[in-house]
């Protein structure tokens, strides 16, 4: 099923990072091929609190794609296309600082990029949206990004975790790298003086795609490993590893938001 025109088919969307490859309460699910300027995206369509939920696995199924590689912009305005409101994204993070051990979730609030080769904006010149009430967006557009990340959602998400149990840090600086490779101990020493929280590799372009787009973004960050220099060494499989054990609770967190929304 291809859709090139703005329909109401989704309330919110999901983009799951390394380690969630699904979501395992949603219901009567299919899957939509959606059709973008930048590309094909496939969105796995279901039910999930009451909400029409719109998932997308940010690396693929099998995680295949690499950070420097997914396809941002075609995911975003997928989920555009289908009319989400909100977007709820997981990322997998390293921490820089010992306050915030392997297994945090953090809401985070801000983002500094160091991302190298990465396109960041829809509007380079060229490029044209027409937004859902009608306007216009084309040509050369310069994005508010004083807060890249959406203020009531992050609130939503914080009061849901409370209303869990769950223990969530409220804020923090999201350091976003090139990738694929990790981070040098001399790197992670110079984003802790700058005051960076947490290093990863996929908020950009992604949040601020979402900021042109007008659509209400927020991340649940989970924290998998101390970052280099912090600990021996660090490898894709800890990461897994780690988020896995809070795929539970990441469910249960996601599930209260929607409700609440």
């Amino acid at each position: 099923m291809v859709r090139n025109l703005v329909a109401k088919e989704i309330d919110i969307g999901i983009i799951g990072g390394s380690g969630f490859y699904n979501l395992i309460n949603i219901a009567n699910t299919t899957t939509l091929r959606v059709k973008t300027a930048f590309g094909s995206v496939d969105v796995i369509k279901g039910n999930l609190g009451g909400k029409k939920i719109g998932f997308i696995t940010r690396h693929g199924p099998k995680h295949t794609k690499p950070p420097h590689k997914v396809n941002y912009h075609a995911n975003a305005l997928a989920l555009f296309l289908l009319g989400a409101k909100y977007v709820i994204a997981t990322n997998a993070v390293g921490s820089l600082k010992k306050e915030f051990p392997p297994g945090s979730i953090i809401i985070v609030d801000q983002i500094i990029d160091f991302t190298k080769n990465r396109k960041t904006t829809f509007f380079d010149g060229e490029f044209g949206l027409t937004m859902p009430d009608g306007r216009v967006k084309k040509g050369v557009v310069h994005t508010d990004v004083t807060e890249p990340y959406c203020s009531y959602l992050r609130k939503k998400i914080i009061e849901s975790a409370e209303k869990l149990k769950l223990s969530v840090f409220p804020r923090g600086t999201y350091i976003c790298t090139e990738g694929p490779r990790f981070e040098t101990p001399a790197e992670i020493n110079f984003f802790r003086m700058i005051g960076g929280d947490v290093v990863g590799m996929t908020t950009v372009p992604e949040a601020f795609l979402f900021k042109e787009l007008e659509i209400c973004y927020a991340s649940i960050t989970v924290v998998t490993n101390y970052a280099a220099g912090m600990q021996q060494r660090v490898t894709h499989k800890e990461v897994i590893e780690i988020f896995n054990k809070r795929i539970p609770d990441i469910v249960n967190l996601i599930t209260e938001v929607i409700k609440n929304l």
